[in-house]
């Protein structure tokens, strides 16, 4: 039997369009710059990210451009011209941002598809603010109770309440990626009454993260008196990790300053389960002397009988 010419064969395939020619592929390398990204309207363009990403869509082209998202892969897809528009792509685990500056124009004669993208990191991420591990005596000085959990060089309450108030009060470009944190649902008409008994405050939750085991609750204070108010976390009623104010006090009713956010550190459940009447379990009769807290004791036992 004559023997096949393979190398002939494979060419043949490839004329014929057996076997498809690779595509190329334009790399884009993040390095904090928005990156372009052209359209060409009724041509759908493939953006690879190799992450799970949100894409904000400005209201302005959203009628005019077909946004999908899978497995790492961005599709975009215009009916009709864009003018330079700026679209957000956030990594739905850390947060981090990456923006893209697109636009749309009517195909010209004669012009090729537009190839597909690869959005690729510049260089090794820097160490970021809560993450990474600390060394030698600082690292035994955050190391989490459950080893199982990592090291982290910054107390994850701090990591938490940090990340909150960037949420709320920066730019969302600004917003510091941290690994492992996540938006967690809110228990709707949540009853925060107990919360500030001793204040004529209204309190309200507003958005909560996890990290971890600990959670931070973000809850929005205004000021329902006409006087000044001063904040201070030891008024707070229940089980909390930490406490941190916005602002150290609410102006009267009706004024700019009538409103601040604060953030609580829970562990092991939202703030729901945080609120009276949970009971904590720090036994503060413990910093008693023994004859004032023989006397509690006593005094409860009394009343039991």
């Amino acid at each position: 039997m004559k023997p096949v010419n393979w190398s002939a064969l494979a060419g043949v395939l490839l004329i014929l369009g057996v076997v498809p020619a690779s595509q190329a592929v334009e790399i884009l390398r993040w390095e904090r710059l928005p990156l372009p990204v052209p359209l060409v309207v009724g041509q759908e363009r493939v953006v690879f990210i190799d992450r799970n990403v949100r894409v904000g869509v400005p209201a302005s082209v959203g009628d005019h451009l077909r946004v999908q998202s899978a497995g790492g892969a961005i599709y975009l897809r215009a009916s009709e011209p864009i003018p330079p528009t700026r679209l957000q792509l956030q990594d739905v685990e850390s947060g981090a941002l990456i923006l893209l500056d697109i636009a749309a124009e009517p195909a010209k004669d004669g012009q090729a598809p537009l190839e597909p993208v690869r959005i690729v990191e510049a260089e090794a991420p820097a160490k970021r603010y809560g993450g990474g591990a600390a060394s030698g005596a600082d690292e035994q000085a955050v190391a989490p109770a459950d080893k199982s959990l990592p090291r982290r060089e910054t107390p994850v309450p701090v990591v938490l309440t940090r990340h909150a108030a960037q949420n709320l009060y920066a730019p969302l470009r600004t917003v510091e990626p941290v690994a492992g944190i996540g938006r967690v649902n809110l228990r709707r008409g949540l009853a925060l009454d107990t919360l500030l008994p001793t204040l004529p405050v209204h309190a309200r939750a507003l958005a909560a993260w996890r990290l971890e085991d600990q959670w931070v609750t973000a809850v929005r204070l205004t000021n329902t008196s006409a006087r000044w108010l001063d904040l201070d976390p030891r008024a707070l009623q229940g089980n909390f990790v930490a406490a941190t104010f916005q602002h150290p006090n609410l102006g009267p009713a009706g004024t700019p300053s009538d409103t601040t956010v604060l953030y609580l550190v829970t562990r092991g459940h939202g703030l729901a389960e945080s609120l009276l009447p949970a009971l904590s379990p720090i036994d503060a009769t413990v910093n008693l002397p023994p004859a004032a807290a023989a006397a509690a004791a006593g005094s409860t036992g009394g009343a039991r009988d």
